[in-house]
């Protein structure tokens, strides 16, 4: 066998392993299809480096070994771009929530409302309100009750009393007096510190539900098969049922509120440190990565229940029982679903002379409809009709 054979044989087996690595920690770091392109750009760096170490490209023309060689870094790039073109035109729309369906005094909007006039009625010095996206809703049906008509643009902190900043933002706001109430599940050990004069109100109850491609056979998992899957014990669906697919746990970024309902949920098992891929910034963006047609028919993804399957719908999703529990109203009201918990009015030594008086209306029957009507628990009973 020649030097050049010999040569060829070498680099190919050296490049082969160093390339078997990287495919391998591409796949390990990414849930995407990004492991496809690397396979295909090592194969054709393998090719065009033999290419010329056996000596092949003096056989033919300076011409067309140019051509064989664009040719052999094209088609990969080619094939992966059209594969991702493909995946792409079938995935399911975004699943973000347009927060203007739910503006207070907007003609149209998706916002409930009383039948009768709000027995507190504010014509100045409102209370500045800021929340979770997930109870938009029903905040901003409690500004449309009381406050009196205009424009309240949910972005735009300089000139509306009533904005989502999300649930890090609105805590952050808060401990700096930026606004007066904020609307939230809840907060974490970081942000209740960072609140002196923290008072929080249960007005609601809510669910915190774990979602999974439809397609999924698994229906229902234990609390202790949950810690397990985000502590990283627990790394395939066949361990809790299902088929034998690698189990992909999205998470959300620290301090947002489904994240914090996670930490709450793991309690003292540590939650573990997700690819980069797999820490989605927006609720709306877990419930459309395990929704969509790329490798994510395997994952799991967590939110609360009226965000998930009222203010984002027709999503290839389904929720999880939990402990056998059905994530219903009626378990949510009678607390047997496990994962139940409250939802808060929070101030932080408002001055505002409004914000107590605001907060009891919440409590008073007329919030509680509102409250109900908009697709939640209250926690008082109401005379409406259960689910």
């Amino acid at each position: 066998m020649g030097k050049r054979k010999v040569a060829a044989w070498i680099f190919t087996v050296v490049f082969g392993l160093v390339g078997w690595f990287v495919y391998g920690l591409t796949r390990i770091l990414y849930s995407g299809n990004e492991y496809i392109y690397i396979g295909f750009m090592c194969i054709a760096i393998g090719l065009t480096v033999n290419y010329f170490i056996l000596n092949i490209h003096k056989k033919i023309t300076k011409k067309w070994t140019w051509i064989l060689v664009v040719v052999v870094f094209l088609v990969p790039s080619a094939l992966y771009g059209s594969y991702d073109w493909y995946i792409r035109s079938i995935e399911i729309a975004n699943a973000e929530v347009d927060l203007s369906n739910y503006q207070p005094h907007k003609e149209g909007s998706d916002l409930a409302r009383l039948e009768e006039p709000a027995d507190l009625h504010l014509e100045e010095n409102l209370p500045e309100l800021d929340g979770a996206t997930a109870l938009y809703p029903v905040y901003a049906a409690f500004a449309e009750a009381v406050y009196p008509e205009g424009t309240y643009v949910h972005d735009d902190r300089s000139e509306s009393p009533v904005i989502v900043s999300k649930t890090n933002g609105a805590y952050q706001r808060l401990s700096k007096f930026q606004t007066d109430i904020i609307f939230t599940a809840g907060p974490s050990e970081e942000q209740q510190q960072a609140l002196k004069q923290m008072e929080k109100t249960a007005i609601g109850k809510e669910a915190f539900v774990f979602f999974v491609h439809k397609d999924n056979p698994v229906d229902s998992l234990t609390l202790n098969e949950l810690r397990g899957i985000y502590s990283g014990d627990l790394t395939n669906w066949e361990q809790v049922g299902g088929r034998d697919q690698k189990i992909i746990a999205f998470q959300r970024p620290e301090g947002s509120g489904s994240q914090t309902g996670l930490e709450n949920m793991m309690g003292e098992t540590p939650i573990m440190d997700p690819p980069k891929d797999q820490r989605v910034d927006g609720m709306g963006g877990v419930i459309e990565k395990a929704s969509d047609y790329r490798n994510h028919r395997n994952s799991i993804g967590f939110s609360y229940r009226f965000f998930a399957t009222k203010m984002v719908e027709g999503h290839n999703i389904k929720l999880l029982n939990i402990n056998g529990i059905v994530p219903s109203v009626h378990h949510i009201k009678s607390g047997d679903y496990p994962l139940t918990g409250n939802f808060y009015a929070i101030t932080n030594g408002s001055k505002n002379p409004h914000v107590e008086p605001f907060i009891e209306w919440m409590l008073s029957s007329q919030g509680q409809r509102l409250i109900e009507e908009t697709g939640y628990i209250p926690v008082k009973e109401t005379n409406l009709p259960a689910e």
